[in-house]
């Protein structure tokens, strides 16, 4: 049966691949989308498109008409700033888009979380029942805790059917926030493996990501339930970067300091750059010692369980298709 899905972040990264696989359903797809933002790829496909903020009330209920299915992507990412910077679209403009869906007739409401929930330690197969802790070191990940509490509060106060899904680092065509970064790190040599880089990396493409979406407006059972989501595959630091420096012919990263002292020194970075107020992140930040110095190993148990989630792309076919995109459009991303 046709359905219809209100997206936001639609322009973004997965909203766009989430919007593109709707419309190669059949679905009906409406986009919330800034006045600024690139709508190339909505305009291309056909999505009915809604200019305006999430914070506008009026806007949303209108964009809420006759929609079977809310998945929100939209949010604040990045890896430095106040929690005054990420509050107003990670965790308040959440609440407004669950409010106006109160008494309506909605199928599910997918709420797109993230696995850097978790405590920032080592992970070994950590699964759902683990406790969130109460407060982040970064304004992203702790507004992605307080966004989850927003989100299984209007489920069990007002019954909004919401799933929550938790994925890892989601790559693919079109993203544009680490797989550029990364790029340019090979090339300046910059990109170190703090603790020898052996450690899993919580790698999931974006059709296997796409793939867990429909499957949580599909099972009714998902309603109330929180998923984490990889591809299930074990690939470590190394073979990620190393895959990546090889399909643009760089050398390979050789510098492995151990953790405790890129933790000092991240410590240290950090430190100056807040008592500075450094608008941008610092070279060495908590972010990307997580990325690149933690174990993040993850269970999808209970999304095998009881999504039936089977990631159907495995990890060779997934990055070589992602470099041979990159290949063709790096240089215009530079520009951009």
């Amino acid at each position: 049966m046709p359905m219809r899905f209100l997206i936001t972040g639609a322009t973004g990264f997965i909203g766009g691949h989430i919007a593109e696989a709707c419309v190669n359903r059949g679905w009906q797809v409406v986009a919330i989308t800034r006045p600024t933002s690139d709508t190339a790829l909505l305009d291309k496909i056909g999505a009915t498109i809604v200019k305006g903020e999430l914070n506008d009330q009026n806007l949303v209920r209108q964009a809420m008409e006759d929609a079977d299915v809310v998945v929100h992507c939209a949010g604040k990412v990045g890896n430095w700033g106040p929690l005054e910077d990420y509050r107003p679209l990670n965790v308040e403009a959440l609440r407004g888009l669950l409010e106006a869906c109160k008494g309506h007739a909605l199928s599910r409401f997918v709420h797109m979380s993230s696995l850097a929930v978790y405590a920032a330690r080592n992970h070994y197969g950590t699964d759902e029942t683990e406790p969130l802790p109460c407060g982040h070191r970064d304004s992203y990940s702790q507004t992605k805790v307080e966004a989850e509490a927003v989100a299984m509060k209007y489920y069990r106060d007002y019954g909004v059917p919401v799933v929550i899904l938790r994925p890892g680092f989601v790559y693919g065509p079109r993203e544009k926030a680490v797989l550029p970064r990364m790029i340019e790190g090979l090339r300046q040599g910059t990109i170190r493996y703090p603790g020898g880089g052996r450690g899993a990396l919580n790698t999931i493409f974006i059709r296997n990501l796409v793939d867990a979406v429909f499957l949580a407006v599909d099972q009714t059972q998902a309603v109330g339930q929180i998923y984490n989501l990889t591809d299930g595959e074990f690939v470590s630091k190394r073979r990620f970067v190393e895959t990546v420096a090889d399909g643009f012919d760089l050398r390979h990263p050789h510098l492995t300091p151990p953790f405790w002292l890129a933790k000092a020194v991240t410590w240290c970075y950090e430190g100056v750059a807040k008592m500075r107020g450094a608008k941008e992140s610092p070279r060495f930040n908590f972010t990307a010692l997580k990325f690149l110095g933690l174990n993040l190993d993850f269970s999808i148990e209970k999304a095998k369980r009881e999504l039936g989630y089977r990631p159907r792309v495995n990890f060779a076919d997934a990055i070589s298709e992602t470099l041979d995109w990159y290949k063709r459009n790096l240089e215009n991303l530079s520009r951009s």
